[in-house]
């Protein structure tokens, strides 16, 4: 394995203008809340745009749950600055509203008044309203309340050329190494976890009084003592229906039969739902899956998809775009939910995990071992001595963070000199100090923060995303910055509206055409 990596460092030495041409974009959520830190029941603000139909504010689950999405980038500075950008147009807009900066959620209403994402009446509208109305009849609203920072990174054709990934063309090489790179990011991920996890603790009342073996640190706040990332972890939550399937990372056309078949094999379960109620559209299907990325996964594989176009159909006939990384916790201290710094490290971790040797896992495609060294890490990632398991053997936390550390720290290298920049590996040696000194985790540092300061989740979360509000709206926005943001919020609305006007169709005709739509992958 060491020399695969070597001999593919070597490689990108030579050419080192290829990852030069890699992009990289953000999707980051944030709960929209009041100024006592309540979940916001009003609608999507009008001054932000119609949320089906603007390009960079949309909303995801609930209609309070704001999601940010920036371009692509070819240089994390770009990337991060258009991020702030469009968290200063929220927090200029609206002024009597903050943007909860914490992946675990604020206070709650009751769970029948969290309001679901609305997208007007169209029929591509009504079909993601429905959608969550179908997360709603299967996990819960609750749940669907939590948030996240999405990190989608791609790298250029002729990376995957430089590395002889097998395949009969260029797409299938393509595929290939990304699916390689995703069999590796479930082997290490656990490592992110450990690094940037910032979700030790949460408010009592987000488990609806039921703590799920959780400790008290106040009478608000429930927390593990070693946890990195309670958000990854299932918090006594199972979902029957998806705990069955293992999708398989050996290969696309393996990995697409398998969400293929999830998304059109009934569920008991849901079939005594049925897909209405009171004759109104409850779920779309009474399947194991209503769409393809109703599935949760820590990493996805992912390409743009056209109107009405299944993710299925658009992975089989043009394959893999890019990685979408789903795991990281937003950082609080971050008015953006993320640093440059952590950034850089995503990105020499997702190289590393292209460039080390990817064997295929067992028959089943599906890797139980590094599903439960995730699994201990963000329950447990902090504890003295933990050990972890690598190809059936025990091996310290500590011990194998600082190997791939290591080979993490070559990709930093070659970043920099591709990108004419010494920043990809100082965030790489400044990882270092977490794994020798636990306590200086993000997670540990929130813990230290509540019980020195004797402050509730809930209290101090609300400080820091009124403080992020107040830093946002000093900066403001520039002429040129609020032109842009009222052309973009007007033309959304007018998108949305044409949108409307232009359907010829009943919904329960777009539903089934959506349905139709979807073609079972070719495996030849």
């Amino acid at each position: 394995m060491a020399n695969t990596l070597s001999n593919r460092l070597a490689r990108l030495r030579a050419s080192p203008e290829i990852l030069g041409k890699s992009l990289r974009g953000i999707e980051k959520e944030g709960l929209r809340v009041d100024l006592s830190g309540r979940l916001s029941t009003r609608p999507h603000p009008v001054v932000l745009g119609s949320a089906l139909t603007h390009p960079r504010i949309t909303t995801d689950y609930s209609e309070a749950l704001l999601e940010l999405i920036t371009g692509t980038h070819p240089r994390v500075d770009n990337l991060m600055a258009e991020l702030n950008e469009i968290h200063r147009v929220v927090a200029c807009s609206v002024t009597d509203e903050l943007m909860w900066n914490h992946s675990m959620p604020a206070t709650l209403p009751p769970e029948a008044d969290i309001p679901i994402a609305w997208y007007g009446t169209s029929n591509t509208g009504m079909l993601k309203h429905v959608y969550r109305r179908g997360l709603a009849e299967r996990y819960g609203k609750t749940m669907q309340c939590i948030a996240g920072l999405h990190y989608n990174f791609s790298f250029d054709e002729a990376f995957w050329e430089l590395l002889d990934m097998p395949g009969a063309n260029a797409q299938e090489r393509r595929s290939t190494g990304y699916i390689a790179l995703i069999r590796n990011f479930t082997r290490y991920s656990w490592l992110l976890m450990y690094l940037f996890g910032a979700s030790p603790a949460l408010s009592r009342d987000f488990l609806r009084n039921d703590p799920v073996n959780l400790l008290s640190l106040d009478a608000q706040t429930l927390y593990l003592p070693y946890a990195t990332s309670l958000r990854m972890s299932d918090l006594g939550y199972q979902n029957k229906a998806q705990s069955g399937l293992k999708l398989c990372y050996n290969d696309l056309g393996t990995f697409l039969q398998r969400i293929y078949s999830a998304v059109t094999t009934p569920w008991p379960a849901y079939e005594q739902i049925g897909t209405h109620r009171n004759g109104e559209w409850i779920q779309l299907n009474t399947n194991v899956l209503q769409i393809e990325n109703e599935f949760y996964s820590s990493i996805r594989p992912k390409r743009t998809t056209g109107p009405c176009e299944r993710p299925i159909t658009a992975l089989a006939e043009r394959g893999i775009q890019y990685a979408e990384v789903r795991c990281l916790d937003i950082d609080p201290t971050q008015a953006t939910g993320i640093s440059p710094q952590s950034a850089r490290f995503v990105e020499a971790f997702l190289l590393y995990c292209a460039l080390q040797d990817s064997p295929t896992f067992t028959d089943s495609g599906f890797c139980p071992e590094s599903a439960d060294n995730f699994s201990t890490v963000v329950t447990r990632g902090r504890e003295p001595g933990l050990t972890l398991r690598r190809q059936d053997k025990n091996i310290e936390l500590h011990t194998w963070a600082s190997e791939l550390l290591e080979g993490i720290g070559e990709c930093a290298d070659i970043l920099d000199m591709s990108l004419e920049e010494q920043s990809y590996a100082l965030a790489v040696r400044g990882q270092y100090a977490k794994v020798y000194n636990p306590e200086s985790t993000p997670s540990a540092r929130l813990l230290h923060t509540l019980i020195a300061e004797k402050i509730s989740f809930h209290d101090y979360m609300l400080q820091q995303s009124a403080m992020h509000a107040s830093t946002l709206r000093e900066q403001g926005l520039s002429e040129e910055e609020s032109i842009q943001a009222r052309r973009q919020a007007e033309q959304s609305l007018i998108a949305q509206r044409e949108t409307e006007a232009a359907d010829t169709e009943t919904f329960d005709e777009y539903v089934r055409r959506f349905h139709e739509a979807l073609m079972a992958p070719d495996l030849r």
